[in-house]
């Protein structure tokens, strides 16, 4: 037997399918437009000069287009009509689409018609929302259509290209361009397309639900719509609705449906005072409705257009100017106090959920319903906040959406969270109530159709097959078909003459809505509040957005819901359609982009807090230093003696620890400001560890650690105060007091910003001990490299600076020269050790990796020396023991001070470098004593048998730590690449040797300088002379261990002539060569100190002690000269 007519028109299908492609075609217009509209996507031909001619002619003779008449002017268009075809076919088969869904659309319309069908949003809430959800999408659809100004010259320019490639137009061009003409005046068509198709059953059926709805805040505050303490012994009730679909169906979407509806059937405005209640309502409520995405229609100024040019609605343009009025000046205030209200009311029932979460089953419906208001009153306030033409300005500042849309975030986030909890507890309300009552229900129909009767019995059976006890949470469910068979039956008894009208059977009606938000409940928790809640749209919102992210960071008690921007653009992705591809990667970029912006802010404001409260620490810590105490010390002892009249205008320096004296506590301080902005950012960068936005984790954590990385290596670098034209920086020290401060308050602050300080301090201390960082700025290492080779050592070479092995310090020498700085302060004990503890090992090596280059130049300066008198060396070598040939040969030497003057600047630079080394190991020994313990024993297993390059390698890991060694490895490698080039083998061997012996001819030259007399204050001489040791020592024992000789061999040679030299000239009877002979004298016992080689007995055997010790008691007695 034949099913009668209604179950065959499969109203349910057709409009789920019609719906969901129109959103599609939809999106794909919007694409149209906005690719036409920006510069750099637009089509390449409708820049293109060569293009305006035929672009003319398409334009005036559209649609009729005569391509031979015209084939002269369309010869630009025949030259590229393959690459037009291929450009201009997606666009025309989207206008195609826009026909085919209006045919559709009114072919359905029809079919509703003629079945006269029964609609109310309470009763069949499918079938009635899903036909005004399609007339509204078409209506929407056809006015952005008309706002695509390039549509003709789209469809114009697809007409020629395929004529021209193909023979023919597309058969289907000619509807489509009758269309676009009939839709230059869209509203106007479509009302008189839309006067046969007038449901406004549909529409007044949203009347008690929308006047509810749209409520002011005073009267949902009476109302205690959202709260849940109102009513305490109804707190475990669940929350039922004769419609709960309409609970929380989204007020905007009212709107439209009313706003647009009307539109398309204005008689019915005069005809039904409900009608027009109706749309003045919604008239009043808003200035811009909302068509798609950013796109708005100014529904007053095209009402009164649209009913202008009718003839009989005088009145009703006369309404709409006052409800345009009444919507300028109240409706900003309407909407402000609604957020107002939600904040609060949003803000309890948060509260609440959080700390009960099994509220959440009986009370879901209450954060729909909070969840919905709350996106309705954002999506306005984004809307309204864009400029409202021409002669007003934006609209008012906003209050409050930082926090209502935080609160949204936090609902979803709860529902989300507990999703167990609502599936077990909705499972059981659906297996233990609604079975029974949906079985009452049918149990009490008067008649019951055979389709309508198995449909029924299959939702009973559903129901009750669902687990009454706990199941495995796991377990996938699944209702679609059960919703979609609802739907079904919506239209099977909503058509005229049905067996089982609907209308007549409202208690089925309620039942199955109720049953089918709980379905939804359980198996698409996610899309259910995506319906709700979702903000995808405000992507195209970004300035209204930035603004509202600007207000929210420069309000501090706003600042801990500035999260909330960042998470928003993780919904953004939900405007995707799968009909238009072509968006995602300008979304995908959008998305992205506007989340890094508003990370990157928050992250600089809070890191530029963090550095300021650093600053201010490092403040009070400089108050402790030494050098600040000399005031209050002269004051207290001035209290002993004669009291001292206070000076006219000089004020008393408060002492440290006076900032923590408070009278008020209500007067707040600058520290206490900053640390209320940390801890308002704090909670905003702990709200979440990450989140996804397209695909990409975003962990707003990391943001902030950059910021904060980058701000504290400029701020250890500012500690510095190093100026380069003047060589002006502070002591290492004072930098190394105010690296601890920041990081002792970095340390603290960390934890409350949810941050690993540990890896921030790590990361940032060792890119200081590279020459640059990673964004490529100098480092405290480049600056103290610079400094001491620059303004130290160079100061050094110039006798303004000495060496006083006394003070283990530089200091400053007899020069003419004025120095800027003090040289002890910068090369004390502690100011070594306090460079270590700022470069580390590796800045360290840095460094003497610079003072070794700059000993190799040096060494090759002196190897060039040794070549210019190579000859003369060579006979003085051979000839030792003869004196009358050394008396000839000597004065046939050129250059001995030079070479002096060179060994003496490699003696103060290796004399600095082991200063440096020495601090390094105190400061491993005192960190890490577990590790300069295994590097010691090492150096200890060394003995003359090992290999000399194990010998070498342990040498490389004990210079590292800086222990001095036998034979320095930094050195040899330098000195390895300094080798003279063009000479033989034999000779490189022998320069070295001959070197030393020229130094050991030349120290008698120093006896005649008076700056080589010995202070004993100093502990060394005032030119340096004493450095000369350290340099032969280190050079010898690194040259001759490249050159694979015996070290102690030739530095016995050395101390032979050297002892010789001054021998001969402690006989000189001229009492100016001999005036600084013991200084000179002393040098050898100083050279057998530093070489490891070397030791008193073979100093004793050519250079008897007892003219060491009259050395020593010459120099101590006489006043240096």
């Amino acid at each position: 037997m034949a099913l009668p007519s209604g179950y065959q028109l499969k109203l349910a299908e057709k409009l789920t399918l019609l719906n969901e492609r129109g959103r599609g075609v939809l999106v794909r217009i919007y694409n149209i437009k906005k690719t036409c509209s920006d510069p750099k996507t637009r089509p390449r031909f409708l820049s293109d000069k060569s293009m305006e001619a035929p672009i003319r002619i398409i334009l005036r003779k559209f649609p009729h287009l005569d391509l031979r008449s015209n084939m002269h002017q369309l010869a630009p268009v025949q030259r590229d009509k393959g690459e037009l075809l291929r450009t201009l076919t997606p666009f025309y088969q989207s206008f195609l689409d826009v026909l085919e869904f209006r045919d559709h659309v009114y072919e359905l319309l029809n079919t509703i018609d003629a079945h006269q069908c029964f609609l109310d949003i309470r009763l069949n809430h499918d079938l009635t929302a899903g036909y005004l959800e399609l007339v509204v999408t078409l209506v929407v659809l056809v006015l952005l259509l008309a706002r695509v100004e390039e549509r003709r010259l789209l469809l114009g320019m697809h007409r020629c290209a395929q004529e021209m490639s193909h023979g023919a137009s597309d058969p289907a061009f000619s509807r489509l361009a009758q269309m676009l003409l009939e839709y230059e005046h869209p509203l106007k068509k479509l009302v008189e397309e839309f006067e046969p198709h007038t449901k406004v059953s549909a529409l007044l059926s949203l009347h008690p639900v929308y006047m509810r709805r749209s409520q002011d805040a005073e009267q949902w505050r009476r109302e205690q719509i959202l709260s849940l303490l109102s009513t305490p012994g109804d707190m475990l009730s669940p929350c039922t609705s004769d419609c709960m679909p309409c609970e929380f169906l989204p007020l905007e979407v009212m709107e439209r449906w009313i706003l647009l509806g009307f539109l398309l059937c204005p008689c019915a405005l005069g005809s039904a005072p409900p009608c027009l209640q109706l749309w003045l309502r919604a008239l009043r409520g808003s200035r811009r409705l909302r068509l798609l995405r950013e796109e708005a229609l100014a529904v007053h100024a095209a009402a009164e257009e649209l009913l202008g040019s009718m003839r009989g609605y005088g009145k009703r343009v006369a309404d709409v100017k006052e409800c345009r009025e009444h919507a300028v000046a109240h409706s900003g205030s309407l909407h402000r106090a609604r957020r107002q209200f939600l904040v609060g009311a949003v803000r309890e029932l948060e509260a609440l959920l959080r700390e009960q979460p099994g509220l959440l089953g009986p009370k879901a419906p209450q954060l729909l319903l909070a969840l919905s208001l709350c996106r309705s009153e954002l999506r306005w306030l984004l809307q309204h906040m864009e400029p409202r033409g021409r002669g007003r300005g934006p609209e008012e500042p906003p209050d409050g959406p930082a926090e209502l849309l935080f609160l949204l975030h936090q609902l979803r986030a709860l529902a989300q969270t507990h999703v167990r909890l609502l599936r077990r507890y909705h499972s059981r309300y659906l297996g233990q109530y609604h079975v029974i009552l949906l079985s009452d229900v049918i149990q009490n129909l008067s008649v019951c159709p055979e389709e309508e009767s198995v449909i029924l019995s299959s939702f009973v059976s559903s129901l009750s097959a669902l687990p009454v006890q706990d199941a495995d949470d796991k377990e996938p469910l699944d209702f679609t078909a059960l919703r979609l068979d609802w739907f079904r039956l919506q239209a099977y008894t909503s058509v005229a003459k049905a067996p089982l009208p609907l209308a007549s059977n409202p208690d089925v009606a309620r039942a199955m809505n109720l049953i089918v938000f709980h379905t939804k409940l359980l198996d698409s928790l996610d899309e259910l509040l995506d319906e709700v809640s979702d903000l995808s749209d405000l992507c195209f919102y970004p300035r209204p957005m930035e603004k509202m992210f600007q207000l929210t960071l420069e309000e501090p008690s706003l600042l801990r819901y500035s999260i909330s921007f960042p998470l928003l653009c993780s919904h953004f992705s939900h405007c995707l359609h799968p009909m238009c591809p072509e968006e995602y990667p300008h979304l995908k970029a959008a998305a992205l982009g506007m989340c890094d912006r508003f990370l990157e802010e928050m992250a600089r404001q809070a890191s530029a807090c963090i550095m300021d409260a650093c600053a201010e620490q490092h403040k009070l810590s400089e108050q402790l230093l030494p050098k600040h105490c000399a005031p209050i010390i002269g004051k207290a002892r001035g209290k002993k003696g004669f009291k001292q009249a206070a000076r006219k205008g000089e004020t008393e320096r408060d002492k440290p620890g006076a900032e923590s004296h408070r009278r008020d506590r209500s007067l707040s301080t600058n520290m206490d400001k900053l640390h209320q902005t940390l801890s308002e950012l704090g909670l905003s960068f702990s709200h979440v560890p990450t989140f996804t936005v397209f695909e990409h984790t975003v962990t707003p954590s990391e943001y902030l650690s950059r910021h904060l990385e980058t701000r504290l290596s400029r701020a250890i670098v500012a500690m510095a105060r190093y100026n380069q034209s003047t060589q002006e920086v502070a002591r290492p020290s004072e930098v190394l007091l105010g690296l601890s401060s920041y990081v002792g308050s970095i340390q603290s602050l960390g934890r409350v910003l949810g941050l690993d300080p540990g890896r921030i301090i790590r990361s940032v201390l060792l890119q200081q001990t590279q020459p640059r960082d990673g964004a490529g700025e100098p480092t405290l290492t480049s600056i103290y490299t610079n400094w001491y080779l620059e303004a130290l050592l160079r100061q050094a070479s110039t006798g303004a600076v000495v060496l006083a092995p006394a003070m283990q310090a530089f200091t400053v020498g007899q020069s003419e020269a004025e120095l800027s700085f003090s040289p002890a302060e910068y090369t004390d004990v502690t100011e070594m050790q306090a460079l270590a503890e700022l470069l580390g090992p590796y800045g360290l090596q840095f460094l003497s990796e610079n003072l070794l280059w700059h000993v190799g130049s040096q060494l090759s300066a002196l190897q060039a020396l040794v070549l210019e008198n190579w000859d003369a060396l060579v006979r003085i070598r051979s000839g030792l023991g003869r004196r009358w040939d050394m008396g000839e040969l000597l004065p046939r030497l050129t250059g001995a001070e030079n070479v002096l003057k060179r060994m003496t600047i490699i003696g103060e630079i290796l004399s600095f470098r082991a200063m440096a080394q020495e601090g390094l190991r105190e400061v491993l020994s005192h960190h890490c004593p577990f590790l300069m313990g295994p590097i010691e024993s090492l150096m200890d297993a060394v003995s003359p048998d090992t290999d000399i390059q194990v010998t070498l390698s342990i040498f490389q890991l004990a210079s590292a730590a800086g222990i001095p060694c036998e034979v320095d490895p930094a050195l040899v490698n330098v000195l390895a690449g300094s080798k003279t080039e063009g000479s033989c083998p034999q000779d490189r061997s022998a320069l070295p040797s001959l070197l030393l012996l020229f130094v050991a001819l030349a120290l008698p030259v120093l006896a005649s300088d008076p700056g080589s007399c010995y202070s004993p204050e100093l502990g060394g001489s005032p030119n340096n002379l004493h450095c000369l040791a350290k340099a032969i020592a280190q050079l010898s024992a690194a040259l001759f261990t490249l050159h694979n000789e015996n070290i102690e061999r030739h530095l016995k040679d050395f101390l032979l002539v050297a002892s010789s030299s001054l021998l001969q000239l402690g006989q000189d009877t001229e009492r100016g060569r001999v005036r600084n002979w013991g200084s000179i004298a002393l040098l050898l016992q100083l050279v057998v100190a530093e070489s490891p080689f070397l030791t008193p007995a073979v100093l004793e055997s050519c250079f008897p002690y007892v003219l060491l010790r009259n050395a020593y008691r010459e120099v101590c007695r006489e006043p240096p000269r």
